[in-house]
């Protein structure tokens, strides 16, 4: 069996984050950066069928020379090979950019899993997984939170509005998007560590994938026009009392906003 598993690096979770000079990003120089939360946890799924299977994990990832820190770290937790889409042709995909060139990936491995989170800390468009199930053209389920695998067959828990659960079946080949908390995740071993220095790491641009031209900036159906810090209050406000009545105050000032 293989599993593709798609990674992003993102800003890590405690890095400050200012806006750049085009107002369209954050300032990226000297800040640190990890591994999407959600991508993690679909890399711990994969690397639990392998654990119970023969299977072969291959993540992929698409970003810049400092993404191979991110895809070096997942080797060392038990992935077996990387491929890297490393060209600026790349930048400024949007949504459907990004699943474009995963889908020309996955059409070269060819895998019966695809694992991947079910958004981005960054983007949190959640866009990605069903485009890419739909380009590859397999069954597909988003926002997974229990998974179990028996005969070729996935059963998936996946949630819904309201804090509502639904179970489905998925046959292999497919494609799952995980929300977090689906397993705890395993950490890099030394031992990991030193090995995926050895492991295969596969660089390729957008040429070799045969989408020059229909990725990037320049073919993206959404950009981004203006990001901003959130606004700052003149002042807060402390409610005090019991818990009833905080709760009635609370209630009435929401009401007052017309947020409820």
């Amino acid at each position: 069996m293989k599993i593709m598993v798609c990674l992003k690096q993102v800003p890590h979770q405690d890095a400050r984050l200012d806006v750049d000079a085009s107002g369209t990003w954050i300032q990226e120089a000297n800040i640190k950066f990890e591994i999407n939360s959600y991508d993690t946890y679909a890399l711990e799924e994969a690397l639990r069928v392998k654990d119970d299977t023969e299977s072969e994990v291959v993540v992929v990832s698409i970003g810049p020379d400092r993404t191979t820190q991110a895809l070096r770290t997942a080797l060392g937790m038990g992935a077996d090979r990387a491929v890297h889409i490393n060209d600026d042709e790349a930048n400024g995909s949007d949504a459907l950019g990004i699943a474009k060139i995963l889908a020309a990936v996955a059409k070269e491995e060819n895998p019966d899993l695809i694992f991947m989170g079910l958004m981005s800390d960054d983007g949190n468009f959640t866009a990605v997984p069903p485009m890419l199930a739909e380009l590859t053209g397999v069954p597909h389920t988003t926002a997974a939170v229990g998974l179990s695998r028996a005969n070729g067959t996935l059963t998936v828990e996946r949630e819904i509005e309201g804090g509502a659960t639904e179970v489905v079946e998925l046959s292999t080949p497919c494609l799952v998007a995980v929300q977090t908390g689906l397993n705890e995740v395993r950490y890099a071993s030394l031992k990991g560590i030193m090995a995926a220095k050895k492991k295969p790491l596969d660089v390729k641009s957008v040429s070799d994938l045969g989408l020059s031209g229909s990725v990037g900036a320049a073919s993206a159906k959404v950009s981004i026009e203006k990001i901003a810090p959130p606004e700052k209050g003149d002042s807060a406000e402390l409610i005090e009392g019991s818990t009833d009545e905080i709760v009635g105050t609370l209630i009435t000032k929401i009401k007052e906003l017309g947020l409820l």
